[in-house]
């Protein structure tokens, strides 16, 4: 029995300690180039992005398109090289609810629906990050040990 206990608890409990570094790195990874690149497209064409708003109903499409499209360029960006994670995750994950009830509202019936989304898969991993941290291979942790400041 101590055999299967230290098999299916410590091993894992054991291998996951020695990795914890890696799932923020490829979770800021993955998704901050995600955001770097739609937004850098969306700011490099403007008027389709303003006209998509506009067909959204969204309000003042000429100043949240390029808004938007920026905030995901730069906090993308800050998230990908892991400066002000926490922070920098707050706007995306209010773009990612934004973009959720404009553009996808009606294909969710469920809760089951909702979940299923990307854009709430990308509101868990923005959540996940502003908790947690970017990490200890970030800019936000290079900072914080040279400035002797508690670890992120």
């Amino acid at each position: 029995m101590n055999l299967v206990a230290t098999i299916l608890y410590d091993l894992p409990i054991a291998v996951a300690r020695r990795l914890q570094w890696l799932a923020p790195l490829v979770a800021r990874l993955t998704v901050g180039w995600v955001f770097v690149a739609t937004g850098w497209a969306k700011l490099h064409d403007l008027p389709k992005i303003v006209d998509y708003f506009g067909e959204l109903g969204i309000p003042h499409p000429e100043i949240q398109a390029p808004f938007a499209s920026a905030n995901e360029f730069v906090c993308g960006l800050l998230v990908l090289v892991g400066l002000a994670t926490r922070l920098a995750s707050i706007p995306l994950i209010i773009v990612m609810l934004v973009a959720i009830r404009t553009a996808q509202w009606e294909n969710v019936d469920s809760l089951g629906a909702l979940l299923g989304l990307v854009e709430w898969a990308y509101v868990a991993i923005f959540a996940w990050l502003a908790i947690v941290g970017p990490g200890p291979v970030s800019l936000d942790a290079l900072i914080g040990r040279a400035t002797k400041r508690d670890p992120v």
